[in-house]
């Protein structure tokens, strides 16, 4: 949004002289309302991530599909559809999702319903409704960040009830969690899990039920590790591969030997041998790894960087936001998108055990692209709101100091003595 700064319209006729007296006023011209590094850094990682698409993906485009730009065009396509939502979004008044939450949250937990009965097996999990497209548990990570937004805030005197904080939020992730811990999706409701505690602890949640929240989510990830047969051999591989690399899995293995390939400064743009010869899924969860062969561990650095900028300037609109709920909103989403990022990278280098989520911006899947370019849209739009107030209270109090010197100039006219009485 543009607008331009208000003395320079109110007074075009100013003298060189007013100019130089209020030069904070005037030298100010055209600003963009919403928060530009932010801007910047999507684009570049928008164009980065269909670069690596692009590379990562041929062989394996081919191999699956018969035809080697089909992801690529794919992940173009939703890139288009993402950043229209985003400009939508951006325009979209923040407040608007109370009315929304509660639809959209039943909205997204019939899709997670409708993969169930679907049925739809890829890669040995039901996560998708149509050709192994349109992923739910995307949107419902989106979803459940705003509802808990819109719920925490509306209930933001009431939390430190048991009846009112601790038990509904069980519920609403309970309910979330459970329709795809049955897909299975580990990664995804992991990520909601986290993001619930987080929210409850930034919406101002007793001290004593956060624990007993952290106490309940170690317990449910321990029953996870031993009843479930895939969480058990992803912990057993991870530790494995602490003690020594070379007996980690298989995948964290290739992306091993593609950062050793890779060295510094990388084997170049498309020039990445790994994916050729057996890197799992390079385009989606293994992108990370084809930056580390192809741009080395400089381009993964700065690549981290731009998710370390990205949470710093949502952090930064949080702390800047109108009121609550979109402080709320924006600390979410940009925590979401760099715990994402983080989990993704951190798999790759068995700092954490396996995870299969995406790496915002740059894996190739159109639901993640599209969930994190709307929150990016969201996140514009707080701080275009916030820019907005900022420049209304500035008007309001330059409105009150020209009054006040208004007032100043008004001379009170003194009585005056009649000529005949000038003296006697």
């Amino acid at each position: 949004m543009f607008q331009t700064i208000g003395d320079a319209a109110v007074n075009q006729t100013g003298s060189p002289q007013d100019m130089a007296k209020h030069p904070s006023g005037r030298r100010r011209s055209v600003e963009l309302g919403i928060d530009v590094p932010i801007l910047i850094v999507t684009a570049i990682l928008l164009i980065f991530g269909l670069l690596m698409v692009y590379s990562a993906s041929w062989d394996y485009s081919f191999l699956l599909y018969g035809s080697a730009t089909r992801i690529f065009s794919r992940q173009l396509f939703f890139m288009l559809i993402g950043v229209a939502c985003a400009v939508v979004l951006v325009f979209v008044d923040y407040h608007y999702y109370r009315r929304l939450a509660v639809p959209a949250m039943l909205f997204s937990i019939l899709l997670l319903c409708g993969v169930l009965f679907v049925n739809e097996i890829r890669n040995g999990a039901v996560r998708t409704l149509w050709g192994g497209s349109v992923q739910p548990s995307e949107l419902a990570k989106l979803v459940t960040i705003i509802y808990l937004s819109v719920w925490l805030y509306a209930k933001r005197e009431q939390l430190g009830q048991i009846g009112f904080g601790l038990v509904p939020l069980a519920a609403i992730l309970g309910v979330v969690g459970g329709l795809i811990f049955i897909q299975p999706d580990l990664s995804a409701v992991l990520t909601i899990f986290i993001m619930g505690g987080t929210l409850f602890f930034l919406g101002g949640g007793d001290i004593r039920q956060i624990g007993f929240l952290i106490l309940v989510a170690l317990l449910f990830g321990w029953i996870i590790v031993v009843l479930n047969s895939t969480g058990s051999e992803r912990v057993a591989s991870y530790l494995a591969g602490i003690k020594d690399p070379s007996h980690a899995s298989y995948h964290v293995q290739r992306s091993f030997e593609a950062f050793v390939k890779g060295g510094w400064f990388g084997m170049g743009i498309g020039n990445a041998q790994t994916k050729l010869t057996g890197l799992p899924v390079p385009p989606t969860d293994s992108v990370f790894a084809v930056v580390g062969e192809e741009t080395g561990i400089f381009g993964a650095v700065i690549l981290i960087g731009m998710y370390i900028v990205l949470l710093w300037r949502g952090l930064g609109i949080a702390r800047r936001a109108p009121d609550g709920l979109g402080a709320l909103l924006a600390a979410g989403l940009c925590l979401w998108l760099a715990m994402e990022a983080f989990i993704n990278m951190a798999v790759m280098l068995n700092i954490l055990p396996f995870a299969g989520n995406a790496l915002p911006f740059i894996s190739a899947g159109g639901s993640n692209l599209m969930v994190s370019m709307a929150a990016v849209g969201i996140l514009l739009n707080i701080s275009r709101l916030s820019e907005k107030k900022k420049e209304e209270d500035r008007s309001t109090f330059s409105a009150f100091i020209n009054l006040r010197r208004r007032d100043r100039r008004r001379r009170v006219s003194r009585a005056r003595r009649p000529a005949g009485n000038s003296g006697s």
